[in-house]
């Protein structure tokens, strides 16, 4: 739609169809009619431009965690945010063709452990796959759902799995928190521009 109308025209567009269908006085004009841009008519993106320019943006590292009963399970994710207040709810993304994700469906349940900035080797560690994860990392059932809570980690959140939505080659995971704390006053770990980093004051 960008190409064949252009900025400013799409955005009129837009105006004048909200405007429609929000009360629009008598002898308007007609609405106009929307449609979802086609594939045709959108830009090429280059997968590697997408990651670089969205690499500027900084997050913070959290592992996510769970216990389907056949032992723990967990992955490195950037993406775990909050969502809602109230409720409380916390969300993250985890790739379609990851082999941890279904552990961690069947357990509907996990613990988002916020990682330290002196744990981007443990952090490593959980980004690997065919390994065993946990071989020397301590750690105990969280209060609420028994995932696992890793030692040194200076927060968790404990959720229920309430949602799960599909978002292209990814998954969105809507969980209810039901117990979260923070442990000690350590500074988080910091992911930007593809290495890690540390908050200066």
């Amino acid at each position: 739609m960008v190409g064949v109308m252009g900025h400013a025209a799409m955005a009129a567009t837009a105006v004048r169809y909200l405007r429609c269908h929000t009360g629009a006085p008598s002898g308007a004009a007609p609405c106009p009619a929307l449609r979802a841009v086609r594939e045709d008519e959108r830009l090429p993106l280059d997968p590697a431009e997408f990651r670089r320019v969205l690499g500027t943006f900084p997050t913070g590292v959290a592992v996510i965690t769970a216990d389907d009963g056949s032992g723990p399970a967990g992955f490195a994710c950037q993406s775990f945010s909050s969502l809602s207040l109230d409720p409380p709810l916390a969300v993250f993304m985890v790739g379609r063709t990851s082999t941890t994700w279904p552990r961690i469906a069947r357990a509907g349940v996990f613990c988002a452990n916020v990682l330290g900035e002196n744990q981007g080797e443990l952090c490593r560690n959980f980004a690997a796959s065919g390994t065993d994860k946990f071989a020397g990392v301590p750690h105990r059932p969280s209060p609420a759902t028994g995932s696992p809570l890793l030692a040194g980690a200076p927060a968790w959140v404990d959720c229920t799995i309430q949602q799960v939505h599909t978002g292209g080659d990814h998954l969105i995971v809507v969980g209810r928190v039901e117990a979260l704390d923070t442990v000690g006053a350590g500074e988080p770990l910091v992911f930007h521009r593809g290495v890690f980093r540390r908050l200066v004051p």
